[in-house]
């Protein structure tokens, strides 16, 4: 909390104390008109009252109510049961002191879409953010009209220390609504909707440029090595920062200014500071049920890619871990194709993805743009994301949510054969021969190499690489690769060799 606010949130301590009122129930944003609770479920309504407030609640579903007390400082919350969705809209009223009726709450499918600006990126044109809009944004604002939709947005925030709640409401999936949410969160729950046939809930909490470390808890960073550095810098950015705003505050009240307390420094880039965004726009949401959750996020770590090895996972740990959902779904996006990023960031993911359970990559190397690190095509990748879904939580037969993803190598005499798994009915080029395969000898020199498909495994060789022993494939910040299997999903890139790369122990 900057010096500024702590002034005046002390003079508003000092109102309320000698002005007190009385207290009344009072709900988080996410507990509101337009929800959607996850069906079939123990979901959870909480909030505030005064201490030990007596409050009654009354399910639309169902005709039993149920009575709750507030503890000493107000605090309450309920865990309710909620039956298979129907598409009907239903009431929840609260009693208390006084009485509160949420209107229009949904049962359905609730999903939780974070990640760094390629997923924070809006459907429709957001002021000068972005030149253009989402890929063919004006037809798909137009038809985005499914009531049945409901879409939250948290507002960005960033925190020292955990919050209670976050700002945000419910809202319509409509062409206005959609317009301004999340443009790969809408396709994939759109593409859900179409599928399932109930209603769905989104909660998009992104921010852009934002670092995997900022979405997860300090205890977390604390608890592993290769997580102190972060840490380190992060205390040495504090001080640097804290003492001169010290300094600076100090120098301006000492003249009774207080305007000029308004022109304090700006802090450059809190949003990437660790933790912050997990006190302030994950830990509010832990009490709100879910499916599972999607994620776009990378570009901001890929320098330290190595270390992203440990640290994806790590999150990702610790986001179940808080909801205490146990292993609940988590898919998400090997970044784009760009003149900017590094190969290793990709290798990252896919290591998080095989090592990890209930967990699904989708691949973007044919829909990426080297000059452009927000790529327009949005819909395909939300759809993939969906196909993930729709196929491993939803159990839905005869979807292909996967392309190859290599698995394992055999040396044969000159050539390397390489082993897919998501690669059962065959693999296939587009249009040309294969394309963006290297080999190399001991002497991890690579050259460009022959590719064969072989059924559903590929032969690689090269004559400058008499005796191999190592294979990559698109191993380059911006590739332009063609291997897909017989589904048409772009197989992810990879390397058999695991010699350190240009972020090996980088922390």
């Amino acid at each position: 909390m900057s010096f500024l606010k702590k002034i005046v949130f002390g003079c508003c301590g000092i109102f309320f104390l000698s002005n007190p009122c009385k207290a009344e129930i009072k709900l988080p944003p996410l507990v509101g008109n337009h929800m959607v609770l996850q069906q079939n479920s123990e979901v959870n309504l909480w909030g505030w009252a005064s201490p030990d407030e007596k409050i009654k609640i009354e399910l639309g579903w169902e005709d039993e109510i149920i009575n709750i007390v507030a503890d000493a400082n107000g605090n309450w919350k309920v865990q309710i049961n909620t039956p298979t969705a129907d598409n009907k809209s239903y009431q929840i009223k609260l009693t208390g002191e006084i009485a509160i009726t949420l209107s229009d709450v949904k049962l359905g499918e609730v999903w939780i879409c974070s990640g760094q600006s390629n997923m924070y990126f809006t459907l429709g044109k957001q002021g000068d953010s972005w030149k253009t809009g989402v890929m063919n944004y004006k037809e798909d604002v137009k038809a985005a009209n499914y009531p049945n939709i409901r879409l939250f947005t948290v507002e960005v925030n960033a925190s020292q220390t955990p919050e209670k709640d976050v700002e945000g409401s419910w809202q319509l999936c409509t062409p206005q609504n959609a317009y301004y949410f999340s443009a790969v969160a809408y396709y994939f729950g759109r593409s859900l909707y179409q599928d399932l046939k109930v209603p769905i809930g989104l909660i998009s909490s992104s921010w852009g440029g934002t670092k995997a470390e900022s979405w997860t808890s300090k205890d977390i960073l604390q608890k592993n090595q290769n997580f102190l550095p972060i840490l380190k810098r992060h205390a040495e950015k504090e001080k640097n920062y804290y003492d001169k705003l010290e300094q600076y505050y100090t120098s301006i009240l000492s003249k009774s200014d207080f305007q000029k307390a308004v022109e304090k420094p700006s802090r450059w880039e809190e949003n990437k500071d660790p933790y912050v965004l997990y006190n302030a726009m994950i830990h509010p949401l832990i009490n709100y049920t879910i499916k599972g959750a999607i994620w776009y996020q990378g570009e901001s770590n890929a320098d330290r890619a190595y270390q992203y090895r440990t640290l994806f996972p790590a999150m990702i740990e610790n986001w179940r871990d808080v909801w205490n959902q146990e292993d609940f779904p988590f898919y998400f996006v090997q970044i784009a194709p760009h003149r900017s990023q590094n190969p290793e960031i990709r290798e990252a993911q896919l290591i998080a993805f095989k090592g990890m359970t209930n967990t699904g990559m989708v691949v973007t190397t044919d829909i990426g743009n080297p000059t452009d690190i927000h790529p327009r095509n949005k819909k395909t990748v939300g759809e993939r994301l969906s196909y993930w879904a729709l196929a491993k939580t939803y159990n839905k037969k005869d979807i292909n949510f996967s392309g190859p993803i290599y698995d394992h190598f055999e040396k044969k005499g000159k050539k390397i054969q390489i082993f897919f798994n998501y690669a059962e009915n065959g693999l296939k080029a587009e249009e040309k021969e294969l394309s963006e395969f290297e080999i190399a000898g001991t002497d991890q020199k690579f050259y460009s190499a022959k590719a064969e498909i072989k059924k559903n495994t590929i032969i690689v060789s090269s004559e400058k690489v008499k005796d191999p022993v190592a294979v990559r494939f698109a191993w380059k910040a911006s590739p332009n690769p063609n291997l897909y299997n017989s589904a048409g999903l772009p197989a992810s890139p990879f390397r058999t060799d695991n010699w350190p790369g240009e972020t090996y122990n980088k922390f």
